[in-house]
């Protein structure tokens, strides 16, 4: 049996990560729920369909020794990312043959992949399959060949949510009073997801916050993104799933993002077990707490919204599904004016020297000056000169003393 872990060999066929391996098992029906529990080495058994690169990525960084899916990482819908990312992190992903035996394995238990695929836990057997270079190249193919026909139920579906959601545009929006917070008019706002590239928008940025002072928001676990950071966000708005506690107590004012029709705040329990409850407001909007967050920076006036690792590619929209982005599309319909990608600001953005910064290059100036009139002819001649004149006053003056003594 080889055991995979920080240290441990993976065999490989060609670009194909194939391989053994026995570690814990951790499991969990929420990818982003199950990424706070793992552990380096652990065994991850997900249930998460065409698995998306951000999700991905985030296991790439548990430094899981293994992915197990009870569902179909890439059914080929369209070409997603996710597959891709692991096999590049030469993490194996295995595919449960029967989806029911998500519920039959056993969590925080041992549990081992034989090198044909077989899930193997408390002397049970269950049948799985490797998902190999060659069989992700297949479903990405899949994927985009697909893509014309997913892009037509995309947007029939979308226009029926843009019927029901088109107050978004139309109507004004009920915004929370954000008590103790600066006002935002006027003001740049950056929000923040934690996305795809989130951390290199971020640090692209870092002088343009410095300079400017915006608004920080925090969706979720952008919160944290921003603490990474060495930032404090300002606020933190959303269903409060994804957020640590420690972000949660840092001070930012929290918003907690509530249901259009019902009203209802999921996150208010979150909270409320916190004892922070009674620091937070409601917001009561459509969409998702990404929307809302762009929502509540255009409705207070901010004069820039800079986005950081927010949807913005053709993966990023079909991954959260038709349901989900037609609240997305009017949002940016109706901020579009002053909303701008975080690396576009990078690029624009000039950076504005500080004053200790300037009275820094100044000195340095006037040193280099000093340093070459002292070095100068000239200098020595008028130093001569001026040694010359004060022996000269000095002598005088002895004179003087010596004459009326």
């Amino acid at each position: 049996m080889l055991y995979l872990g920080m240290s441990s060999p993976v065999l490989s066929q060609g670009r194909a990560v194939i391989a053994s391996g026995a570690g814990v098992l951790r499991k969990g029906r929420r990818t982003k729920d199950l990424i706070k529990r793992l552990h380096p080495g652990d065994i991850a058994l997900i249930c998460h369909a065409d698995l998306d690169v951000i999700a991905a990525r985030a296991l790439c960084d548990a430094r899981v020794a293994a992915v197990i899916d009870c569902l179909c990482p890439a059914s080929g819908r369209y070409p997603n990312k996710g597959p891709q990312t692991l096999n590049a992190a030469r993490i194996p992903l295995v595919q449960l043959v029967e989806p029911d035996a998500f519920d039959q394995l056993a969590d925080n238990a041992h549990v081992a992949i034989t090198p044909d695929g077989t899930v193997k836990q408390r002397g049970k057997s269950y049948a799985a399959t490797f998902w190999d270079i060659g069989r992700i190249d297949a479903a990405e193919q899949a994927g985009r060949d697909n893509l014309g026909r997913e892009l037509e139920k995309f947007a029939s579906n979308t226009l029926e949510y843009v019927r029901k959601e088109k107050d978004l545009i139309i109507e004004p929006v009920e915004l929370p009073p954000l008590v103790g917070l600066k006002p935002m008019k006027g003001r740049h706002a950056v929000v923040v997801v934690r996305g795809e590239g989130y951390r290199e928008d971020l640090a692209s940025i870092s002088g343009y916050i410095g300079d400017v002072k915006p608004v920080l928001i925090g969706v979720d676990g952008g919160a944290d993104a921003l603490l990474e950071c060495g930032l404090k966000p300002d606020i933190i708005i959303g269903d409060m799933d994804s957020v640590s506690d420690r972000a949660l107590s840092c001070g930012a004012l929290l918003i907690v993002h509530a249901y259009s029709e019902s009203g209802h705040a999921p996150g208010l329990e979150r909270l409320q077990k916190m004892g922070v409850a009674g620091a937070s407001e409601t917001f009561r909007v459509a969409g998702t707490s990404e929307d809302a967050a762009l929502l509540l920076a255009y409705e207070k006036g901010s004069e820039l919204i800079v986005a950081v690792g927010t949807h913005s590619n053709l993966e990023d929209f079909l991954n959260k599904g038709r349901a989900g982005m037609a609240s997305t599309f009017l949002v940016r319909l109706k901020v579009g004016a002053r909303l701008v990608d975080a690396r576009g600001v990078s690029q624009l953005h000039q950076r504005r020297a500080s004053l200790m910064e300037l009275i820094a290059l100044l000195l340095s100036a006037v040193f280099v000056v000093v340093v070459l009139v002292i070095r100068s002819p000239m200098w020595t001649l008028v130093y001569r000169i001026l040694h010359l004149q004060s022996r000269l006053s000095w002598m005088h003056f002895l004179r003087t003393i010596t004459h009326h003594g």
